[in-house]
């Protein structure tokens, strides 16, 4: 994008006077952000380090780590056998320039090969530049709009300026695995809370929030971190609408172990009336048990007092759901015996809140309708509840029994992420027929 306004153009003549990023960063990034790895090849232990190669004592010995005896690194064991590897990371560089606080991202390959040493690439691919008002301005490189990867940088291309909404764009919200240690930040992010570290926040959004947002300022200065890293990185988060019972936490010094279960539990308190400053309600000793407490009771409301009031608001709930959601019946993900699929009844959800005693039903978030809610299964029994996001096209969720994962926790979230394609499908095909209904 040509740059156009003054800031604009004030902004690319200062990232073309920037020094370029210094050897030794590279070599912090080489030694810091990436791990060691190892594979087994022909029966025996190959460093992809330090090239060493050596014959295991013991056929049993390959775990999933093991110790280089030349280089004493210890070795993540590759799960295939191949001969070429490679691996990728970001990391940032956070400077200052001309009274701007300066994120510089950095994309770094590490190129591997049986019986040779590593070699690395380093390319710095995007430039965020905040005000001390909180504006954040973006410059980055181009990238390869075919491609069905996010991140496909054409390292050839310059860094420019990128236009306001590009604060839409995915790429915008990429974290880096680690930050340079040595950071230069604007006096007045100190002042605001800001030490040494980001607490696993993308720099540009923690540094934005905290010279904008008065709440992302108390909850650092308060320490409660979780709750800073739920309201900055959560796509879907009330901290603001629970602001009276985040200050109650704060001033008990109440540190929350599940802050999603916690803003679930909230919404319990609230169908019930409780006060919010009480921090008897608020900050209890055992979250889940509390929150498992108020589920079950609503349940038993439900169920006593208006049975009859159910069948209608489930009968009524299901023309609405079927209304937004139909386009996504029928879609199952299979892997030997587990199978997902979206659950496509409103008394199904009142089912698998009581299989798998959580507040998927009572809670209503069949209504939800940026959410798409599916059951993982295997053998007929529920194991676990998903919750995926249709604008960002994410799990949100994703808890078995009592809100905890199930043993096939990462094997349901793997299949998920490999059929979410067919999520994004459906949507395509109601967007043309809409677009065909209106012309």
């Amino acid at each position: 994008m040509i740059p156009k306004t003054i800031i604009e153009k004030q902004l690319t003549a200062l990232s073309a006077s920037l020094a370029p990023i210094r050897e030794e960063i590279f070599l912090w990034a080489e030694q810091n952000i990436f791990l060691k790895w190892g594979v087994l090849s022909r029966s025996k232990f190959c460093c992809l380090e330090c090239a060493h190669v050596w014959k295991p004592s013991c056929a049993d010995t390959c775990a999933k780590f093991t110790t280089c005896p030349a280089c004493a690194g210890k070795l993540k064991m590759m799960p295939y056998n191949q001969v070429h590897f490679k691996e990728t990371e970001y990391f940032a560089v956070v400077e200052t320039c001309a009274g701007f606080q300066v994120v510089r991202m950095v994309i770094a390959h590490k190129h591997m090969k049986k019986n040779f040493t590593p070699t690395y690439f380093h390319k710095e691919v995007m430039q965020h530049w905040i005000n001390s008002k909180g504006e954040v301005r973006t410059l980055a490189l181009s990238t390869n709009v075919f491609s069905s990867t996010l991140d496909a940088w054409k390292f050839y291309s310059l860094l420019e300026i990128k236009p306001k909404d590009f604060i839409r764009n995915a790429k915008y919200y990429i974290n880096p695995f680690k930050v340079y240690p040595q950071m230069k930040t604007l006096p007045i992010l100190k002042r605001n809370g800001f030490k040494t570290s980001v607490y696993d926040i993308a720099p540009h959004l923690l540094f934005a929030s905290l010279l904008s947002d008065p709440i992302s300022e108390t909850l650092l200065k308060s320490r409660q971190l979780n709750l800073l890293q739920y309201y900055l990185c959560a796509s879907r988060q009330n901290i603001r609408r629970n602001w009276q019972a985040v200050k109650t936490v704060i001033r008990n010094g109440y540190k929350i172990s599940d802050v999603q279960i916690w803003e679930d539990y909230l919404e319990l308190l609230r169908y019930f009336n409780k006060d919010l400053s009480c921090a008897l309600y608020v900050c209890p000793d055992n979250l889940h048990e509390a929150h498992d407490h108020f589920v079950k009771k609503k349940r038993e409301l439900f169920r006593k007092k208006k049975l009859q009031d159910l069948r209608l608001e489930i009968e009524k709930a299901q023309k609405r759901y079927a209304s937004d959601k139909k386009r996504f019946f029928g879609l199952l993900f299979t892997e030997k015996d587990l199978s997902i699929s979206v659950i496509e009844n409103v008394r199904d959800f009142m089912t698998e809140g009581d299989d798998l005693h959580h507040c998927v039903f009572t809670n209503e978030y069949y209504d939800r309708k940026d959410s798409l809610i599916l059951s993982a299964k295997m053998g007929g029994e529920s194991l676990e509840t998903i919750e995926i996001s249709l604008s960002r096209m994410e799990v949100l969720q994703c808890r078995g029994m009592k809100n905890k994962p199930s043993r096939h926790h990462r094997d349901i979230l793997r299949l998920i992420s490999e059929n979410l394609h067919q999520i994004r499908e459906r949507m395509k095909k109601k967007k043309k027929k809409t677009k065909k209904e209106l012309a």
